[in-house]
């Protein structure tokens, strides 16, 4: 049986929301409602729904979510009754939220949910698992109950099939931006128990942390364990033709779904360019990377480097990048660089460049730039290239202070001394020494990384007859994840590298 319920007649709020972040849909117990996020409902000027006294309010700034949540603000939980065909809001969340990730309540009689606080101003979301959020309780006749801690920062709610466990990740609020994380549960006895701790050092080829988020189906059919994916240290070499890297899609009926690929091997499921890691605090897994399978595909050897700061390799190690951003990581990658061209004498040293995005590429410009005989060419994606002047454009100010050892308050100041810090540790300051061609990719409607940080660069570069070319792409974002982009950026990267290489 067919039912539709036209939610645009309905008008009872905004776009309903399909991200990752905030997003869900979920069946009630008894299969007659379904939870879903969407954005409240904002008034039009010259609407006839919009009461008097609220005009002239319609130009007033609404903070948004940030980089790739743009267009989310406030986010309301919605339930459509599929027999009545209606679309009630659900009441009693507290205003000083945003409600996201909610699932039902075991019996369907209220909805649990992630809130994550507006504070004085919202910093961005995406990819960040240090905002203050909890978890929350809210029964249908809207009275909500906070079951975690308010000072932390809660995502993952994960419910037991037999309703007796809720289990979901922890972090700390501020600091590093993807940090090993703790995993937490209890339903019953409304009692918060450490199931997973932190990993400070993980032992060798032992488990190294939680750190991404877990699968929306990930308990065993007897509600007694959870299975999840989580980056660890290498242990061996993956250069054969064997996957060297599991990631758990879901667990039905103890079933699993498992993408499993290679870095020879594209994914799969039944039926001498260094690239620099983004983040600073993320990972290359040992996994199939479309575009460095392309670079490989069409002749370079490609390196991938984890620097000491990377996920997966325990929290002490993302802590050791604090405080040491522009300088340690720059290091680590030279030296992996260096490590390469020693052991393979394939690889032609006076023919190396370096591809990067977001803090990938602030190391790459720092390498070019610290480096400036070594590297023969150099792409930049989005990337920080003047964190003094980046500080009042991004969606996550915090960053430019916790990222050099500073501690961030939503009411601090920038000082002339924090200025400096953040200028000296920049690539801007070895602009001049630059001499490698430079292409810059940059999405125009980036809130991460605002695009005239790359502009800064162009034209430092341009004044100075340094050979620059850049591409702007105006609809793209931080990612530049759009198909079009995607296609353009390995075309021009790929002919940038066959040009300065003296490819042909």
């Amino acid at each position: 049986m067919m039912k539709n319920i036209d939610l645009t007649s309905l008008n009872k709020h905004g776009k309903v929301y399909d991200d990752a972040q905030f997003g869900c849909l979920a069946w009630s117990p008894c299969e007659g409602k379904v939870l879903y996020a969407a954005e409240m409902k904002q008034g039009k000027v010259g609407s006839s729904s919009v009461l008097e006294e609220t005009r002239g309010h319609c130009n007033v700034y609404q903070d948004d979510w940030g980089e790739g949540l743009a267009s989310k603000s406030t986010p309301v939980l919605c339930v459509a009754d599929i027999s009545k065909g209606t679309v009630l809001l659900q009441q009693g969340i507290p205003p000083q939220v945003s409600p996201g990730q909610a699932l039902w309540a075991p019996g369907g009689d209220g909805v649990l949910f992630v809130g994550w606080w507006h504070e004085p101003f919202r910093l961005g979301l995406k990819f960040c698992s240090n905002r203050r959020s909890a978890l929350f309780h809210v029964d249908l006749e809207g009275n909500c109950e906070l079951l975690s801690s308010d000072s932390n920062a809660v995502s993952s709610p994960r419910l037991s099939p037999d309703g007796r466990y809720i289990v979901y990740l922890q972090g700390q609020v501020f600091g590093p931006h993807k940090q090993c994380l703790s995993l937490h549960y209890d339903w019953m006895r409304k009692k918060v128990t450490l199931l997973v701790d932190v990993v400070n050092r993980p032992i060798e080829g032992e488990f190294a942390g939680l750190y991404e988020a877990l699968p929306e189906h990930c308990w065993s059919s007897d509600s007694q364990r959870v299975v999840f994916s989580s980056p660890r240290r290498n242990w061996k070499v993956c250069i054969s033709g064997e996957f060297g890297c599991w990631k758990l899609l879901a667990i039905e009926q103890d079933l699993m779904v498992v993408c499993c690929s290679g870095l020879n091997c594209p994914p799969c499921l039944p039926d001498a360019v260094p690239c620099v890691t983004g983040g600073p605090h993320s990972q290359f897994c040992a996994e199939w990377n479309v575009f460095s399978a392309a670079l490989a595909r069409v002749g370079f050897a490609v390196l991938m480097v984890n620097y000491r700061g990377s996920t997966g390799f325990g929290q002490d190690s993302i802590l050791s990048l604090i405080g040491n951003v522009g300088s340690q990581d720059v290091k680590d990658m030279q030296r992996a660089v260096m490590t390469a061209l020693q052991s393979d004498a394939t690889l032609d040293p006076k023919r190396v460049a370096v591809i990067g995005g977001s803090h990938g590429g602030f190391l790459a410009c720092h390498l070019i730039g610290q480096y400036p005989d070594f590297y023969r060419a150099c792409v930049a994606r989005n990337p920080v290239i003047n964190a003094a002047t980046l500080l009042g454009t991004s969606d996550i100010v915090d960053w430019r202070y916790s990222v050099l050892g500073l501690q961030y308050s939503y009411d601090r100041l920038p000082s002339p001394d924090d200025l400096t810090l953040m200028l000296q540790s920049s690539p801007i300051v070895h602009a001049s020494q630059i001499r490698s061609p430079v292409l810059l990719m940059l999405g125009g409607k980036d809130k991460r990384v605002c695009p005239h940080q790359g502009l800064e660069l162009y034209r430092a570069l341009k004044s100075r007859g340094s050979p620059v070319r850049l591409l702007w792409y105006s609809e793209d974002g931080h990612t530049l994840s759009r198909a079009d982009t995607q296609a353009d950026c390995f075309l021009n990267t790929a002919l940038w590298f066959l040009q300065h290489l003296d490819l042909h």
